[in-house]
């Protein structure tokens, strides 16, 4: 009941900036934009794809060389689309693990490679983000609301890298032995979890493995993911390019770190709807653009969320019919 209240209210807070700018201003700068540049504007999303699947499977080991690259782009592809769709933006994991394992890789071995993928991922985010919020301060300074904004940032973040840094101890520790003697302790035995205890164990050394012997792995990971965020500063630019607008290069990269930041916290929402566009249209009002270039801007990012949800959706619908094996292979 609240994730459909949430998602009504974002749908009402994004019409009402809609219609509080002018639908009318609106369709003339979207007007602007050919074809070419509606394509040119996916680029970055899909490089942004591809290198996040490069991520993903070094963090395979062994069993990376089972699975071609393209499969894994799709698995990845599909999952995505249940992570955009759902409050806490962590649904789709699972169901990577379990797409995995209809191309022979153990499940196991899959979800020791969600776990470390979605780590190194997360580590990757928070060293844009800790940019981003450096770029903002020197651009735009440390007075007023985007300085504010940027400070909260700053505490945010530092606390999720520290939370961060705390799971990653967790996991090489054991992090499904230690939920389980921490169950057993408070006197809860959950039948799904104590039946399943060999494989979490299996688990446990799986990930504490990679760890301990993958270094290299774990390193070539984090740096892929990176990119793969830096391809978020290039559709920035690109975006606002396309829609007749100045920006530099830095400017680029520090709006597409804050509006990671301000994503990743307002997920909670579906789709952060609402709250997300908003907060682009702040965001690049912060740094000297109109509201039309600053709602258009959020739409376009919408445009581009819409036709990856759609892709997902069909690599999805493929696998589900058990036609994964039509993928192309390499």
């Amino acid at each position: 009941m609240l994730k459909a209240a949430l998602l009504v209210l974002g749908g009402l807070t994004l019409s009402a900036l809609v219609w509080h700018i002018g639908i009318g201003r609106i369709y003339e700068a979207v007007s602007q934009l050919g074809p070419a540049a509606m394509l040119v504007i996916l680029l970055p999303s899909l490089l942004m794809y591809i290198l996040e699947a490069y991520g993903w499977l070094v963090t395979l080991g062994a069993w990376a060389t089972n699975v071609p690259f393209w499969r894994v782009l799709a698995i990845r592809t599909a999952g995505e689309v249940v992570n955009m769709t759902t409050p806490a933006y962590v649904g789709g994991e699972p169901l990577k693990a379990f797409l995995l394992k209809r191309q022979g890789v153990p499940i196991v071995e899959g979800l020791a490679s969600v776990v470390t993928a979605k780590t190194t991922m997360t580590i990757a985010q928070i060293l844009f983000i800790l940019s981003g919020i450096g770029l903002a301060f020197w651009l735009l300074g440390s007075g007023g609301s985007a300085g504010q904004t940027a400070m909260a940032g700053l505490v945010s973040v530092g606390l999720l890298g520290f939370g961060v840094g705390a799971f990653v101890v967790v996991q090489r520790q054991g992090m499904f032995g230690w939920i389980l003697k921490v169950l057993r302790r408070l006197g809860l035995r959950i039948q799904y979890l104590e039946s399943r205890e060999q494989q979490l164990l299996d688990l446990d050394r799986t990930i504490a493995g990679f760890y301990a012997t993958q270094r290299s792995a774990f390193l070539l990971s984090t740096g892929l993911f990176l990119l793969g965020w830096l391809a978020e500063a290039l559709e920035v630019f690109v975006m606002i390019l396309c829609l007749g607008q100045p920006i530099t290069v830095l400017s680029a990269l520090a709006i597409g770190a804050l509006a990671v930041l301000i994503k990743g916290g307002t997920f909670f929402i579906p789709g952060s709807l609402g709250a997300q566009d908003a907060g682009n249209l702040l965001l690049l009002t912060a740094f000297g653009y109109g509201d039309v270039t600053g709602i258009t801007f959020a739409l376009l990012r919408r445009f581009r969320e819409f036709v990856w949800i759609a892709l997902g959706l069909g690599c999805l619908a493929i696998m589900a019919r058990g036609g994964d094996r039509s993928l192309p292979a390499e």
